[in-house]
């Protein structure tokens, strides 16, 4: 089987599986540009993970051979989720000549993976086929970094203590606002951090977006901590509210 989580509005990729995270992220008077480039892709990587997640009953039907989701009907509807969102077109707006380069390459990407996965999707006879949100999520941002690394990154991080996937684990930045940032209890639940700093050696507009479990999310993350859940990980014990992750962003100045 090929290696094939999300938000309430406001969803994780490398530390959740098939359920749908939340995360706030509406763009306000006084934000920057940045800012709502960064909120933009954070909408539309959430938009998409949430089509993965209402069809995991679909893509794991081991009876059904087409599933007929491809890459045009699943680029269609992640579309219209972020629309509903956010009442806007994702590309639409006075947006910058990079900031549509970046969204159309999100787009682009989100594509690619589903046409690539179209084998397992489709495939008879298995039922669990590992093409979770989170899966899906890192693939898309892998490929997203391969069309615009100098330019920009996406990634969905989390709690050291709950990455799954350690391609995912937080660099010392993204834990640093995590472990001291997020845990405040007097700092507005939901409320993204963003800071202009270095990445690489190179100036960066940084930006993170917390994410909490939903109920969905307690299936394979909530309760009895310990026990095995269908990917085959323990269960965390989390609880709906609790932080899940995080999704990241970087915008190189």
């Amino acid at each position: 089987m090929s290696a094939l989580s999300i938000l309430t509005r406001g969803s994780i990729a490398g530390a959740l599986v098939g359920c749908a995270l939340v995360v706030s992220s509406a763009v306000g008077a006084g934000v920057t540009e940045d800012e709502a480039m960064g909120t933009r892709l954070a909408e539309l990587l959430s938009a998409a993970r949430s089509i993965v997640s209402n069809y995991q009953t679909l893509i794991n039907d081991p009876a059904q051979g087409d599933k007929h989701l491809d890459s045009e009907r699943f680029t269609r509807e992640a579309i219209a989720v972020y629309s509903k969102n956010t009442s806007h077109d994702p590309l639409s707006g006075e947006l910058t000549e990079r900031d549509r380069r970046l969204l159309e390459a999100q787009i682009d990407a989100m594509r690619e993976v589903i046409d690539e996965q179209q084998a397992d999707i489709n495939r008879l006879g298995i039922g669990f086929k590992g093409f979770v949100p989170a899966v899906f999520a890192r693939l898309m941002n892998e490929k997203f970094a391969a069309k615009v690394g100098n330019e920009a990154r996406v990634r969905v991080t989390a709690p050291e203590q709950l990455v799954r996937n350690r391609k995912s684990l937080p660099d010392a930045w993204e834990a640093k606002i995590i472990e001291t940032v997020f845990s405040d209890p007097k700092r507005p639940k939901g409320q993204p951090y963003t800071e202009i700093t270095e990445v690489d050696g190179r100036r960066a507009f940084r930006m993170l977006l917390p994410e909490y479990y939903t109920v969905s999310c307690l299936v394979c993350h909530g309760e009895p901590k310990g026990e095995i859940d269908v990917t085959g990980y323990p269960r965390e014990g989390g609880k709906a509210g609790d932080l899940g992750g995080a999704i990241s962003i970087v915008l190189f100045q």
